[in-house]
């Protein structure tokens, strides 16, 4: 019997830094650095980083829905970032450092809109993540792919530098 497989994706500020938590996930079989909600098609690292192409840095996230249900990767995205600032995450700066969940059918809008209505009803915050549908999602170069993984000690030093992880 063929394995079944899901994607979803998510904006969580650096993809590096958003990788390792969402891989972390039971069930979850891949996580892959992108680029989505943008209108230039293959876009660069340098032209995403620098505001020019309007994406944002993005996850697709590969799971077996038979062990991880999309709810619990929302809840996983959620408390992996700061879902209170709309300006970017942590030292990351700018639009294509945003949040958003990009939904590919209607369940998922539904159990994301269920999620942030949660989290902004327990706040007394506003909830800073966009909603949007999924429309095309592009691969990172090689080098952004499991950069934790490849670059552990430099991956280490962004996340005390960035302020995601005390020294």
């Amino acid at each position: 019997m063929k394995e079944q497989k899901r994607i979803a994706y998510f904006a969580g500020g650096c993809f590096w830094c958003i990788t390792p938590p969402l891989r972390q996930v039971p069930g979850v079989l891949r996580v892959a650095s992108g680029y989505a909600g943008g209108a230039e098609a293959n876009p660069s690292y340098q032209d995403v980083k620098y505001q020019r192409t309007g994406h944002r840095e993005t996850i697709m996230v590969t799971y077996d829905p038979a062990a991880v249900d999309y709810a619990a990767l929302v809840d996983a995205f959620l408390g992996a970032v700061d879902p209170f600032d709309g300006e970017g995450q942590f030292i990351d700066r700018g639009h294509s450092y945003t949040l958003a969940i990009y939904y590919t059918e209607q369940e998922e809008k539904e159990i994301a809109e269920k999620a942030l209505a949660a989290l902004a009803a327990k706040s007394d915050k506003p909830v800073c993540v966009a909603l949007e549908p999924h429309r095309t999602f592009y691969m990172a170069e090689e080098e952004h792919q499991d950069y934790d993984l490849k670059n552990p000690e430099a991956f280490r030093k962004e996340l005390v530098e960035s302020g995601r992880m005390k020294a």
